[in-house]
């Protein structure tokens, strides 16, 4: 007697090899009895498509998808979320087959980051002042479960303000039907004693310094880089210096993985033990 083949998933991107995705996804499968097999594609940089393709026809039933390829994702598949129409992009795919029309799209990163801020950090986003650096595709990817998750206000704050504009005039709707303040600022001059500080910009990756002004944080603050390990050191030593309470982005990629894993499999696993595990082998604890 023999049992099936487990499905397969992966996270695809380039690069890849760093990504901890495997490892989660493995924790999740054990710990709902699931049977997945889990693992990375390098993608070349003008082959994402290709690749997605050729891992759809080899049974797989869907993927991560990682930078730089969340906006090439999302042309991809037949139907989206509207989660991933709002941020322009996708990180989670899902196959039914291997004709692209069957696929769908979505983007966990939002409501990952939401659920780590709120779950694991304990700080209730409503009625709260945020300040999101940076509008790229990690920024557009949170900006709406930010704002559906109650906040008064949020600042885009981005070198190129025109580029933060844009992202402000695509959620101006859900914005306004959330009561919530929504306005592009310039780098030098967001607004300051923010409650909540997002960097979803790139400084961190370039290992360059905090693009804004330490007025921006109060005592208390929750200041969160989506970035984790030596990349977010830099932000974090920086929040700490002003008091701030400072955060990296491993519980948001948990968080984001647990949800797409709930929707490829339709099982929620539990992420603290799972968070705990990662937080102990990127510290060096483990």
């Amino acid at each position: 007697m023999t049992s099936a083949a487990p499905d397969r998933y992966a996270v695809l991107g380039n690069p890849v090899a760093h990504s901890r995705s495997p490892a989660i996804h493995a924790r999740f499968a054990a710990q709902t009895a699931q049977a997945v097999d889990y693992g990375r594609v390098l993608c070349p940089l003008d082959g994402f498509a290709a690749g997605v393709r050729a891992f759809a026809a080899d049974g797989a039933r869907g993927c991560n998808v990682t930078v730089p390829f969340k906006f090439e994702a999302l042309q991809l598949a037949g139907r989206a979320s509207e989660r991933a129409r709002l941020a322009g992009a996708a990180n989670v795919l899902g196959f039914d087959g291997a004709n692209p029309a069957h696929w769908w799209a979505d983007n966990s990163d939002g409501i990952g980051l939401v659920r780590d801020i709120e779950q694991h950090a304990g700080v209730p986003l409503a009625g709260t002042r945020v300040l999101l650096i940076g509008a790229g595709g990690a920024a557009a990817g949170v900006l709406g479960p930010l704002l559906q998750a109650g906040a008064a206000e949020v600042v885009v704050a981005n070198r190129t303000v025109a580029k933060a504009q844009a992202l402000v005039d695509t959620h101006a709707g859900l914005a306004a039907t959330q009561y919530a303040r929504l306005t592009a600022q310039t780098l030098a001059r967001p607004g300051e004693a923010f409650n909540v500080v997002l960097n979803a910009s790139s400084s961190s990756l370039a290992g360059a310094a905090v693009p804004v002004p330490d007025a921006v944080l109060r005592p208390g603050t929750l200041a969160v880089d989506l970035m984790y390990g030596p990349a977010a050191a830099p932000f974090l030593t920086w929040a700490r210096a002003q008091g701030a309470t400072a955060r990296d982005g491993l519980g948001m990629l948990v968080e984001q993985a647990a949800e797409a894993f709930f929707l490829w499999r339709g099982v929620r696993p539990v992420t603290a033990p799972v968070l705990a595990a990662l937080r102990a082998e990127v510290d060096g604890t483990a």
